[in-house]
């Protein structure tokens, strides 16, 4: 298929022709703004779907070179440089996906400034993919450090009860975090006179600046992941995110750091990378076994899923650090699967609350009886974050681990015990919410997922299985590239 010309400028802008139009819709002030900007706002974000469809039809998988590549003079020193390769792709197609279905849920539950929440919602789409499609170090920094400006105020404005202290919380960590990367941009783009990121990716550093250069950038996207013990930010934001932003949140935000890894830190620093890669083991195995204990003790539904996440986290950075082909395509089938599982999950607690507005776990109970349709979704995507074969999940641990085993096998051990204590803790929360007698009076009268909830979970439903039926659809499509740049790496180290 012909590459089609400014086909990434179009998926990574459309999102803002959407707000825009929102925002004319409002000051021509025809209709009712409200209903108005949630149509805008699915019709722009299933235009952006099928966009990334075309693009991913049109990608050619058997190259691991960047492609429908976009490159023009922005300023001295900084250049408007896109493009994609077989592991980017995916995470556009991943945010394409996963947006409509959030315009979707926040359909009835969002009443209030409905205008402003979809205009972020928008903004936040296009900031995500120019993080996955930028190659230019200064394009990269303004996408990636942009996000946190519309999930700031998507937190602070239509969170919880204690919305304002997460939302100053998930800036500040993760804004202090990337004041490091950013100086040792500058630094590079000094060093090198070239800010192109596939240039710097053939540019050997010294063995002396590499490792200051790999704790900068790892500072930034560790606080992003976020890694063991920069993590404390996630569960305060996700509690207090409306259940669109813990979707966002949980299944791109989280993405950008291990993809920051995969671009800046193993093929541009690979000295520093073996050097620093028993520290990565160590927190990653930490952050497996130690957040999968505390999420166990968790009384609130969205905690529980959000240090499940962490410890998922955990094993994409010792997959990424392994430095194999199976550890890195582990590593982005993880990334990926997460989005969609821990995105349902989310969207389930959603689901709950939205009818008992609360999420404490022992005011549940017996909601096999009132909801059976929930019960069944809920069963699947709690055996797909346990790793249950068939579902996305295991495809993701197993490669992890395969990869992670032919370096470290204590790493690999710890992991293996996580995913037992993961089984145990999503196990005992579904016992909780479903099985048992009806205690609370409440819940008599709760009803069952309507056909609105059904059409956001059937898509989830259809990619989880999928996916863990057929890997390849997404190991096809990253194999040139994770080889490439495992080859690159191993050369580096004299693998």
């Amino acid at each position: 298929m012909p590459q089609i010309p400014f086909i990434l400028s179009v998926v990574t802008f459309l999102p803002l022709v959407g707000a825009g139009l929102i925002l004319l819709a409002r000051l021509l002030g025809r209709g009712e703004a409200a209903g108005a900007a949630r149509w805008i706002a699915l019709v722009t974000t299933l235009a952006t779907l099928a966009v990334s469809g075309v693009l991913v039809a049109g990608f050619d998988a058997s190259s691991p070179a960047y492609q429908f590549v976009e490159r023009y003079v922005w300023f001295a020193g900084a250049e408007y440089h896109m493009g994609v390769d077989g592991i980017s792709i995916l995470f556009v197609l991943l945010t394409a996906f996963l947006m409509p279905l959030c315009i979707l849920a926040s359909w009835t539950t969002i009443k209030d400034r409905v205008v402003d929440y979809m205009i972020a919602f928008l903004v936040l789409e296009t900031l995500c993919i120019g993080v996955f499609t930028a190659l230019d170090l200064f394009l990269f920094y303004i996408f990636f450090e942009g996000t946190l400006v519309p999930m700031f105020i998507i937190i602070g404005v239509w969170g919880g009860a204690n919305r304002i202290y997460a939302a100053y919380k998930f800036f500040l960590y993760t804004l202090l975090g990337s004041v490091l990367m950013l100086l040792a941009m500058l630094w590079m783009a000094a060093e090198t006179g070239t800010t192109s990121i596939p240039t710097l990716k053939e540019y050997a550093f010294s063995a002396e600046a590499q490792p200051l250069l790999w704790l900068a950038f790892f500072a930034s996207f560790a606080v992003k992941m976020p890694m063991w013990p920069v993590h404390t930010w996630l569960p305060d934001a996700h509690v207090q995110a409306p259940t669109a932003g813990s979707v966002i949140l949980a299944g791109i935000l989280l993405k950008l750091g291990g993809y920051g890894f995969l671009l800046f830190n193993l093929p541009m620093f690979p000295l520093a990378s073996e050097m620093f890669a028993p520290l990565v083991f160590g927190l990653s195995a930490i952050a497996i076994v130690y957040t999968s204990l505390v999420a166990f003790r968790q009384t609130d539904m969205k905690k529980l899923i959000a240090y499940s996440s962490v410890a998922h986290m955990g094993f994409v950075t010792m997959g990424v650090f392994a430095g194999n082909d199976q550890g890195v395509q582990g590593a982005v089938f993880q990334m990926l699967s997460h989005g969609l599982i821990s995105g349902a999950l989310f969207l389930c607690v959603g689901v709950v609350y939205d009818r008992m507005h609360t999420r404490e776990i022992a005011l549940y109970g017996g909601l096999t009886a009132r909801m059976p349709w929930f019960a069944a979704i809920f069963m699947l995507f709690t055996m797909a974050n346990v790793g249950l074969p068939g579902t996305s999940g295991f495809i993701g641990e197993i490669l992890t681990m395969t990869g992670v085993y032919q370096v470290s096998t204590w790493t690999a051990l710890f992991a293996a015990s996580g995913v037992i204590f993961s089984a145990v803790y999503a196990l005992t929360l579904y016992r909780n919410v479903m099985f048992g007698e009806i205690t609370n009076p409440a819940m008599k009268a709760i009803t069952d997922v309507d056909r609105r909830e059904l059409l956001i979970f059937v898509p989830l439903i259809l990619g989880t299985i999928w996916l863990g039926v057929q890997p390849g659809l997404v190991l096809d499509y990253t194999a040139a590239s994770v080889e490439a740049l495992t080859s690159a790496y191993q050369l580096a180290i004299g693998g």
